[in-house]
């Protein structure tokens, strides 16, 4: 058996460059290559992929007709050798591929340690146990990569979403192209209830997106076209979710045309791809112990294998004897379902992820992430939606609430500033058609706030400190009041006055996520002991928001280097700590946690390459989904290290004292490493509970 689960997935998007930077490359597998047993058995197709299967199964038909015949007298006892060795030649010629192809490449595996038992067999006459031995090695190597090819066909599945051509519009025509033509910039024409053929930007139309399969969302995403359709392409991640859409996801019933802003090998799908590929050959902690663990168990068991040949030199015992003992050890202590355990089940659950929206870079994250004690969370963009909203509208001295807002949205639709656009944006939302006048001659004052005209008259938008020192008509008590009132609540406030005369007040904040509160329940309930905010906000913001989402630690005014010691002092503190942030300014606090954890993923060329774990879709829920899938995994994980050591324990003895002879041995052997696989193969189907 192999010590690795080496499933190369070969994208049917567009070929990716191999990322340099990860420590793992399939090279550094010696006997685990593409061409070695993985993948060695398809240079032989005589039945098809399932030839090694085929091959077992004539053994097995083979071995079971020379064990009829045994029982006939008469015939020559040749007869039934003869099938017993035809059996040894079809169950013994993929092992015996195998385990030449490694050794010509100066390398050794268990293939080969099952080959010698099986000759050692045949030199002492017992044509059939050897041929038992090769049968139920084969089959056992034959349903273990038709049990793992499922888990192969979960990450492929992932290459299979983008289409292999686009509709690309040319001239007012549309002409049907590969992806792999397409360049940044063209624009590509897609059809309802089509899948779309790359990242891009929406130009034109109006569709809802099925993301599902990048992203996991489980709702349809509302797209439009963008504002600006000569925006900088470099600068379309920066995009709101409705203005893009990933190759692979499936539109809805409207027509769309979106500008390509990514090359086919650089879309996300086949980034994503990619890095599912990777995170196979990334060793985690379980599986860098079993590999250790080989390395000093075999050379000890050939050692003791060598010593019980020459057993009939000390005990009153034949030497053919000695020699079947020593060969029915050598089958007992080979580690075949210790060294699939850990691969198998890292590969279940870094399938199961994908499929779900959560790229997990190899066994290291998949594992830590079920140990973690404590979460710190960056506030804006992750707890938070990330862009201002219009929370609060406060009429005063008889002026309507409508009134207020035509006079705010008039007048802050002249200034660029990012709180100006979301009061104009919400405010013109709930006055809904109302006409509003225009205002003109904007200008700044005290570098505290703004002044424009509106119907002849001079209206003032600013803060409590600009009208402080404007000196001629201070703000009332009751305003002042109010104003402190709304910041405390984690609010940025906005006075506008009409003249002299206080019209009101306007609030905008960066609300929470509307999951951040049952998200946090779920890890609450995971028993995730901390959770802290870690924000650039004042302490008074983070406070709010803390408070409003129902968490107990918030650490407000960190500039991103306290933000790193702030995960340093953590991390003495606390086991394991992870920081759940968007990959781009958190990113050193990230590098510093035992898992970086990047929200939102998908498009962002920084969050996948600086994160350990990646939710693809813009959601808080993911998290405790892939929390409850890495603990699932270590469970499964503990389980094949004690079932399959278990077994070899229980084994030796059996096989050194003569109770087990090869043939149990075999049965028992390759029987606790298939259980070993099935119960990998388990967390493919893993959902979390109350979901």
């Amino acid at each position: 058996m192999k010590d690795s689960v080496d499933l190369e997935v070969t994208p049917t998007v567009a070929p990716v460059s191999n990322n340099a930077t990860h420590a793992h490359t399939h090279g550094e597998h010696d006997h685990h290559s593409t061409e070695s047993h993985g993948h060695a058995h398809t240079q032989m197709m005589i039945f098809g992929k399932n030839t090694e299967l085929y091959f077992s199964l004539i053994c097995g038909s083979l071995l079971g007709i020379g064990f009829g015949l045994s029982f006939i007298t008469g015939i020559s006892s040749w007869i039934p050798t003869s099938f017993s060795i035809a059996a040894c030649c079809f169950g013994g010629f993929f092992t015996a591929r195998e385990a030449l192809q490694t050794i010509a490449k100066g390398g050794f595996e268990i293939d080969f340690l099952m080959l010698v038992a099986a000759i050692g067999a045949g030199i002492l006459g017992k044509w059939q146990e050897g041929a038992l031995l090769l049968f139920l090695f084969s089959l056992g190597h034959a349903l273990e990569h038709y049990a793992m090819e499922k888990a192969r066909k979960s990450i492929s599945a992932l290459a299979d979403l983008a289409p292999k051509t686009a509709l690309l519009k040319r001239d007012g025509a549309t002409v049907e192209v590969k992806i792999e033509q397409l360049k940044a910039g063209d624009l590509i024409v897609v059809r309802p209830n089509t899948k779309i053929a790359a990242d891009g930007i929406v130009i034109q139309g109006n569709s809802s997106v099925n993301q599902a399969p990048i992203t996991g969302e489980s709702v349809p995403v509302d797209k439009q076209p963008v504002e600006n359709p000569d925006i900088d392409l470099k600068k379309a991640d920066q995009l709101e979710a409705k203005y893009k859409v990933f190759s692979g996801s499936i539109n809805g019933n409207g027509s769309l045309e979106v500008m390509v802003s990514r090359i086919a090998s650089d879309s996300t799908i086949s980034r994503l791809v990619k890095m599912v590929n990777e995170a196979q050959t990334q060793k985690s902690p379980t599986q860098q112990f079993t590999d250790r663990f080989q390395r000093y168990f075999v050379p000890a068991v050939l050692i003791l294998v060598i010593l019980l040949c020459g057993a009939f030199l000390v005990i009153d015992e034949p030497f053919s004897k000695s020699f079947y003992r020593a060969m029915a050890v050598l089958v007992a202590a080979s580690p075949c379902a210790l060294a699939i355990s850990t691969p198998s089940a890292v590969l279940s659950g870094v399938a199961c992820a994908a499929k779900m929206g959560v790229l997990i870079k190899g066994g290291r994250p998949l594992e830590d992430l079920g140990m973690l004690t404590a979460i710190a969370f960056d506030k804006t963009g992750t707890l938070t939606e990330g862009k201002p909203r219009l929370t609060h509208v406060v009429p005063m001295n008889d002026v309507s609430e409508n009134d207020l807002l035509k006079m705010a949205v008039a007048v802050e639709a002249l200034s660029d500033h990012p709180l100006a656009k979301a009061i104009v944006r919400d405010g013109k939302q709930r006055l809904g058609n109302v006409d509003i006048p225009a205002a003109e001659n904007l200008e700044a004052v005290l570098g505290k706030g703004i002044k424009a005209t509106l119907q002849q008259e001079s209206i003032y938008v600013g803060n409590l400190v600009l009208f402080e020192s404007l000196g001629d008509t201070p703000p009332p008590p009751a305003l002042t009041t109010k104003v402190r009132e709304l910041e405390a609540g984690g609010n940025t406030t906005m006075i506008i006055r009409a003249g002299n005369k206080y019209a009101g007040i306007i609030a905008v904040m960066d609300t929470p996520r509307e999951e951040a509160k049952a998200a946090l329940t779920a890890l609450k309930e995971l028993g995730i002991r901390r959770m802290i905010m870690l924000t650039g906000d004042n302490q008074q913001v983070a406070d709010a928001v803390a408070k409003e989402i129902g968490m107990s630690e918030a650490w407000g005014s960190l500039l991103p280097e306290e933000k790193v010691a702030a995960i340093r002092k953590l991390g003495k503190e606390e086991h394991k700590v992870a920081m759940v942030g968007d990959g781009v300014n958190d990113a050193p606090a990230m590098a510093n946690s035992t898992v970086g954890i990047a929200m939102g993923a998908a498009g962002s060329d920084v969050a996948l390459e600086t994160a350990d774990i990646a939710l693809m879709g813009d959601k808080l829920q993911l998290l405790p989904f892939a929390i409850g899938l890495s603990r699932e995994a270590r469970r499964i994980i503990k389980q094949n290290l004690w079932i399959s050591l278990g077994m070899v324990a229980l084994l030796i003895p059996l096989t050194i004292t003569g109770l087990a002879s090869i043939g149990p041995a075999v049965v028992a052997h390759e029987g606790s490493t298939l259980v070993v696989v099935l119960n990998a193969l388990r967390l493919l189907a893993y959902k979390q509970k109350n979901r």
